[in-house]
């Protein structure tokens, strides 16, 4: 899909996309570059949006939430290698 940057640097998100981000008139969205530079648009959601993803109420430490995060982000750093 493609679509035209007009003189005022604006572009219409094509249909497809739209409706698989689930995007209406009026919502946000964000975009993020990254090192490789390649360019993600995201819907941008209200925090109330995350009520109920977790089915459980769980408690972690910090020590808990630390260890998680540097986890996630060594198994992202492999992954960005393996590429």
């Amino acid at each position: 899909m493609e679509s035209a940057i007009t003189s005022k640097g604006q572009a219409t998100i094509p249909k497809a996309v739209r409706d698989h981000l689930g995007l209406k008139p009026g919502d946000r969205v964000k975009f993020f570059i990254h090192p490789d530079g390649t360019v993600v648009l995201l819907p941008k959601l209200p925090v109330t949006a995350l009520r109920g993803i977790m089915k459980t109420p769980r408690h972690a430490t910090i020590e808990q939430m630390n260890e998680a995060i540097a986890a996630q982000a060594s198994e992202t750093v492999a992954r960005r290698r393996r590429r």
